[in-house]
C-alpha cells in the first residue's frame, strides 16, 4: 500500500542528537563459516522494549555443501523472530512444524515453558554456492506468559502490511506501526519493522511506543546531522520525536521496540525467565534427556541429534 499520507503530514523534525540514549556497537561472534554479530543484550542495556536478543546473521557465502548448521535445542521463555534478507533454511521444531523461511517472510515461534528447534540447510540448498544474510531476535515474554505452551506461526512476505513512498519501503514484521498492525500472536504492545531507504528519504519512528531503537544493517543514517554507520544500535529516549535520513548511499534498517517488561530477566544458554529457579528447572529438563516423557521433545524428522547442555 501507499504510505500514510497523514505521516508525512505531520513529519517532524530530526530531533537532537541528545535524544540517543544509548549506541550499541554488536560483538562479532564466528559461529563456525559465518559470522554473527550481537547487539543484545548488552552492558549498557539488556532490552529494547521486549527485544533481548538481537544478531545479524552474515552476509555469508557457503560453497557447494555448506549451509547453516543448527542441531536442535531449546528455549523457554521467549519467542524467536526470524527475518531474512537472502538466502533459506528449514525450521523444524517439537511442535511438529516443518517450514523454510524465505527472504521477506517470518517465522515466529512462542517457546513458552519449553520448545525444541532446529534451523538447517537442506539438501537443496546445499547442492550449489549459496547465501544467507538476516537477522535473528528474541522477545522475552511476560511473567503471566511464561508458562504458555508453545506454538509457531509463519507469515509469508504477502501477508505481512507494506508501506512504501517518498524513497522508503517498510515491511511491518511484529506488532502495529504507522497505523498497521502484523498478523503474528503478540503478548504486549511492540512493533518490529524491516526499513530500505533510498539516498536522503526520511523515515519517522513510531511515536506510539514507550521504548524505541533501531540497527543500521546496511547503509547510513543520519540523526540531527550526526552520521552513524551500518552494524550500530541506537536507543532512544522515550517521547521524544525522531526521524532518521538515509546517508548517500542509502540505508536498510531494522526498527524495533515497544513495551518494557516488569523488569530484567535471567539470561542462561537458550532459556529467559523472570527468575532463576525458572532456568535451574529447564537446565535440568534438557539434561535428563526424557524426550518421550519430560519437558522436552525433540523435533519430529531431526531427533537423531542434539545441542547438549553446556559444562
Amino acid at each position: 500500500m501507499s504510505w500514510n499520507p497523514s505521516i508525512e503530514a505531520l513529519f517532524p523534525k530530526a530531533g537532537k542528537l541528545d535524544s540517543i540514549e544509548t549506541q550499541i556497537i554488536p560483538r562479532a561472534r564466528d559461529l563456525g563459516g559465518f559470522e554473527v554479530k550481537r547487539a543484545l543484550p548488552a552492558p549498557a542495556r539488556q532490552m529494547v522494549g521486549p527485544f533481548i536478543f538481537f544478531d545479524q546473521v552474515g552476509p555469508a557465502e557457503f560453497l557447494t555443501g555448506g549451509g547453516i548448521n543448527v542441531r536442535p535445542h531449546p528455549h523457554i521463555g521467549l519467542a524467536t523472530v526470524t527475518y531474512l534478507y537472502h538466502g533459506e533454511f528449514q525450521h523444524r521444531d517439537s511442535l511438529g512444524s516443518n517450514q523454510m523461511i524465505t527472504p521477506g517472510a517470518v517465522n515466529w515461534m512462542i517457546a513458552g515453558r519449553g520448545v525444541t528447534h532446529s534451523e538447517r540447510a537442506t539438501a537443496a540448498t546445499r547442492a550449489g554456492k549459496s547465501s544467507l544474510f538476516g537477522i535473528q531476535t528474541w522477545v522475552a515474554l511476560p511473567e503471566d506468559a511464561e508458562e504458555t505452551n508453545a506454538s509457531f506461526e509463519h507469515h509469508g512476505k504477502e501477508e505481512l502490511p507494506f508501506l512504501e513512498g517518498e524513497g522508503k519501503q517498510v515491511r511491518l514484521i511484529l506488532g502495529s506501526a504507522w497505523g498497521e498492525r502484523a498478523p503474528a500472536k503478540t503478548f504486549n504492545e511492540m512493533f518490529y519493522a524491516d526499513a530500505v531507504l533510498e539516498p536522503g528519504a526520511a523515515l519517522p519512528l513510531p511515536d506510539d511506543h514507550e521504548d524505541r531503537g533501531l540497527y543500521v544493517t546496511v547503509g547510513s543514517v543520519e540523526i540531527a546531522g550526526e552520521r552513524f554507520e551500518s552494524g550500530r544500535m541506537l536507543v532512544f529516549r522515550p517521547g521524544d520525536a525522531i526521524t532518521v535520513r538515509a546517508g548517500e548511499r542509502g540505508a536498510r534498517l531494522m526498527l524495533l521496540g515497544g513495551e518494557t517488561l516488569s523488569g530484567p530477566r535471567y539470561i542462561w544458554w537458550n532459556f529467559v525467565a523472570s527468575s532463576q529457579e525458572k532456568i535451574d528447572a529447564a537446565k535440568q529438563a534438557w539434561a535428563q534427556g526424557d524426550w518421550a516423557h519430560g519437558r522436552f521433545q525433540l523435533p519430529p524428522g531431526d531427533d537423531q541429534e542434539f545441542i547438549p547442555l553446556p559444562d
